[in-house]
């Protein structure tokens, strides 16, 4: 089942509005990962995802400082455990370790990605 449209417009508009951890890892992701390829600002039901792998089914989610107030925690969680009973496995990395170090972030996805 198709995501539903006010998704899939979200995700074109999240694609023009990245993070500049989005950005970093997203330019490294897609030149650099070899056979193992990513999305970005994937739609999946009503969410969407900053990056995913197809062939991996994992979803990779960069978190800024927002994601741990109010009771975003809490909608985190329930969204993990949404994509969870759909297949999908989810890595959550603070946007502080990408802007420290893209390199080894970006490195760490593609190898989780590619099952080393």
């Amino acid at each position: 089942m198709p995501p539903p449209l006010e998704t899939i417009r979200k995700a074109r508009r999240l694609r023009r509005a990245m993070t500049l951890p989005e950005v970093l890892i997203w330019q490294r992701l897609r030149r650099s990962s070899g056979s193992v390829k990513f999305r970005r600002q994937h739609p999946i039901g009503p969410f969407v995802l900053d990056f995913y792998c197809p062939s991996a089914r994992t979803a990779i989610e960069i978190d800024g400082i927002a994601h741990d107030m109010g009771d975003n925690p809490v909608r985190d969680r329930a969204r993990d455990e949404w994509l969870r009973t759909k297949g999908i496995t989810v890595i959550r990395i603070p946007a502080r370790d990408v802007l420290r170090s893209v390199e080894d972030v970006v490195g760490a996805v593609v190898r989780a990605c590619a099952g080393l």
